[in-house]
């Protein structure tokens, strides 16, 4: 794979994990994920397979449940994708430190899909979107909810490059299973 130059698109998919349980006595980082998110992950799967996504890296949150979306996304796509990196810093994480996540991406990749959670994914995504097309900035104002799946796409040569009102937010779907 060679760098995109700057005027090759790079897309951010932002995929908040599935909707985790709650039982007790089990720390927030080991959180399974609930009936319903193993219903939903694999949906979020097809979804971006059929959309023609494939992350050339994903970066995903070391906590069960978004290991978990990820495991059940990834084993949806005809031929699987890379393997995913586990970074425990997008467990909690803010903007700043997702984008410092973010911006330790190689520049070879121009397509990356970011599992995690929330309030971060969805500051970042209305941090990152100077817009968005058909409303899509509205409906993440409204709600990011759980397996909601938000693509970014921007234009820049190193992914550090990558800050507040640099992309334009294509699309938003949130796949039900």
């Amino acid at each position: 794979m060679s760098a995109p130059d700057a005027g090759t698109p790079r897309r951010l998919v932002v995929l908040r994990h599935a909707k985790s349980a709650w039982p007790d006595g089990v720390p927030d980082h080991e959180r399974p994920l609930a009936p319903r998110g193993l219903r939903d992950a694999p949906a979020a799967g097809r979804a971006l397979a059929d959309a023609g996504f494939r992350p050339d890296l994903t970066l995903c949150s070391t906590a069960v449940r978004a290991r978990r979306t990820w495991e059940l996304a990834a084993a949806q796509w005809e031929a699987p994708p890379p393997p995913a990196r586990f970074d425990p810093r997008l467990y909690a994480a803010d903007v700043p430190e997702i984008l410092e996540v973010v911006g330790e991406t190689p520049a070879e990749v121009g397509a990356l899909l970011l599992v995690g959670h929330n309030p971060g994914l969805e500051e970042l995504v209305l941090d990152l979107a100077r817009e968005g097309r058909d409303g899509a900035l509205d409906r993440v104002r409204l709600k990011f909810p759980t397996s909601a799946i938000a693509v970014l796409t921007w234009y820049g040569l190193h992914w550090r490059a990558l800050a507040p009102g640099t992309a334009l937010l294509t699309s938003t779907t949130v796949p039900r299973g």
